[in-house]
């Protein structure tokens, strides 16, 4: 889908000679790929707090399985 953004220059510039990509696409499409992955991050925090866990459970034991 081909779309029209009007992006200041200089941040995108920026953007693409920090993130060393060849093209502004790439740097504007490695940019959305983070944004979502940090907004389905945000989506998983209200389980924090709620889930129960084993107090029995040994996590040095399971790093010594074979």
């Amino acid at each position: 889908m081909a779309t029209n953004l009007q992006i200041d220059d200089n941040l995108i510039i920026k953007a693409v000679k920090l993130g060393g990509h060849k093209t502004k696409k790439a740097a504007v499409s490695k940019a959305l790929s983070e944004y979502v992955c940090h907004l389905e991050q945000e989506q998983i925090l209200p389980m924090f707090g709620t889930m129960e866990y084993d107090s029995d459970y040994d996590y040095k034991k399971q790093r010594n399985r074979p």
